[in-house]
């Protein structure tokens, strides 16, 4: 796991007002998102999260590549 289960947990909550905050500045744009959008939006974010946090890490190190 690449980020703690906490600091996930943190980054998931912060997806919530960045997703209603970002329709806000869309709309000063005149684009206009709606509430399933928004949704659908921020769950592909926090499946993008969730990847990124449970996707293993790359070993560098000299161990790893004389071990195969």
């Amino acid at each position: 796991m690449r980020i703690s289960g906490g600091a996930l947990l943190v980054a998931i909550a912060f997806t919530v007002p960045i997703v209603v905050e970002l329709r806000t500045i869309l709309a000063w744009f005149g684009v206009q998102i709606s509430v399933f959008e928004g949704l659908v939006l921020g769950l592909a974010l926090i499946a993008a999260l969730l990847v990124y946090a449970f996707w293993p890490e790359a070993d560098d190190s000299p161990d790893a590549s004389s071990s195969s």
